[in-house]
């Protein structure tokens, strides 16, 4: 058990643990909490979805409320890699590379059609999904979805990470996941 002082009485606290003041709860909760709002995005943004994004980053809706103030624009100090944006399939060996050069643990958000679906461009030179390389954790919809939408997403992205066990990117199941993706 961890122990974590609080203002908050909890009622029904274990016993030996009671007391204004203090709660207990898990690590990979505390864990949980602490990634959640502490998320480093890195923006590959390729076109129109990107301008939505720059207006979510500013004043009017201030994506930094939520703890990802700081961009990063270098994968090996990003967690979670937002794709915005058509990739075509020429771009989609440089996309596996930035995904590849994330640390663990990393999550991937498509935003707008163009990344979650091809959008309009049903050509054989656009990935019709940035699925069909990497894992996708939330797809948010919209052609170029709105500011709103995007911070809707991230807000998923957050209830994932505070609920994502520790051990979970140990798992079979996991393990699996990236095999078929060709991700050892």
């Amino acid at each position: 058990m961890f122990y974590i002082m609080s203002n908050i009485n909890i009622v029904n606290a274990p016993p030996g643990i009671e007391g204004s003041g203090f709660f207990a709860t898990s690590l990979d909760k505390v864990v949980g909490l602490a990634r959640s709002h502490s998320l480093w995005p890195l923006p590959f943004a390729t076109s129109c979805c990107g301008i939505e994004f720059m207006a979510t980053m500013g004043s009017h809706y201030d994506f930094g409320r939520f703890g990802s103030e700081r961009l990063s624009f270098s994968p090996r100090q990003a967690d979670l890699l937002m794709v915005m944006g058509t990739i075509a399939k020429k771009m989609s060996p440089v996309l596996k590379q930035v995904y590849l050069q994330m640390a663990e643990p990393r999550w991937v958000m498509a935003v707008g059609a163009c990344a979650s679906s091809g959008g309009i461009f049903d050509t054989y030179s656009v990935l019709q999904g940035i699925d069909e390389i990497i894992p996708v954790d939330v797809y948010v919809p919209g052609c170029p979805p709105r500011p709103e939408a995007i911070l809707d997403g991230f807000g998923k992205i957050q209830e994932l990470v505070k609920s994502e066990s520790s051990r979970r990117r140990d798992s079979d199941q996991y393990k699996e996941m990236l095999a078929s993706y060709g991700i050892l």
